[in-house]
């Protein structure tokens, strides 16, 4: 168990693996260890380094927003602290979007940048349907209450929901606090739109998402592809947000052979 320090704010990680380095960066009100369907298949090949976003998991939890901006200076003081200059990089849903600004404020550190279920913010995103965004408000939801809610618009229709509990019983055990969760969905909703700055992303660049995807519609990952020069774009049928989970293994094989091109070598 380890621990680093970011502008008075305590943020826990660990290491799994070995290998090149590969930084993990979960979504929104999610622990670490929501990677536990991936991280088993990378750390295979990697030296996978993931930690909880502050306001989650055994981070800290201090007050007001956390500007994506900033939770991505987080992400290169846990880098750090593991003692790597460069890494591959990997971000699922909010993940995502400090990944593209992590990439954006320390392009030297970024061997290859991976983009899950994501957006490039502001206007020029695809919005989710109303009925997604009153979900993800919580309003006068307990927590099952709101667990419960926001399952139609992150799980496609056809994922069993033996897996979805297996998600959800990781997700209680680490639920955040009020405080937590509004700090991290006002840097979210707070965030200067990457759209304009993602034609200077040099770094070799995979997007993939889930198409049946209901929280971050799958027109986004179409157009973070089109503005990062060279960009893979890979799409998954019958999955939605948490692809990982409704096509177990299928986002690891892409993830794996992408990661093995920048190695040279044949993939998993």
């Amino acid at each position: 168990m380890s621990f680093v320090d970011n502008q008075g704010v305590k943020l826990y990680w660990d290491e799994q693996g070995a290998g090149d380095p590969l930084l993990l960066i979960m979504g929104l009100s999610y622990p670490s260890y929501m990677w536990f369907r991936s991280r088993p298949v990378l750390a295979k090949t990697h030296r996978t380094i993931a930690f909880d976003n502050r306001g989650v998991g055994q981070s800290d939890v201090p007050a007001g927003a956390y500007p994506i901006t900033t939770v991505a200076s987080d992400a290169a003081a846990v880098l750090d602290a593991a003692g790597v200059d460069a890494a591959h990089v990997f971000g699922v849903s909010m993940g995502g979007m400090i990944a593209q600004e992590f990439a954006l404020q320390y392009p030297n550190r970024v061997r290859s940048l991976i983009l899950g279920c994501t957006t490039p913010g502001g206007s020029h995103a695809v919005q989710a349907e109303p009925a997604a965004i009153q979900a993800l408000m919580r309003h006068g939801m307990t927590p099952a209450e709101a667990t419960e809610a926001i399952i139609p618009f992150i799980y496609d229709p056809g994922t069993p929901r033996a897996l979805i509990d297996e998600d959800m019983a990781v997700r209680m055990k680490w639920y955040p606090t009020p405080q937590g969760y509004a700090g991290q969905l006002q840097g979210i909703m707070s965030w200067e739109t990457a759209y304009e700055r993602l034609p200077q992303i040099k770094a070799p660049t995979l997007v993939i998402h889930g198409e049946t995807d209901r929280l971050i519609p799958s027109e986004n990952a179409k157009i973070l592809a089109k503005r990062i020069p060279g960009a893979k774009l890979v799409l998954i049928p019958k999955a939605s947000h948490i692809f990982s989970t409704d096509q177990p293994g299928v986002g690891d094989r892409y993830v794996a052979e992408f990661l093995a091109t920048q190695r040279g070598i044949a993939a998993l």
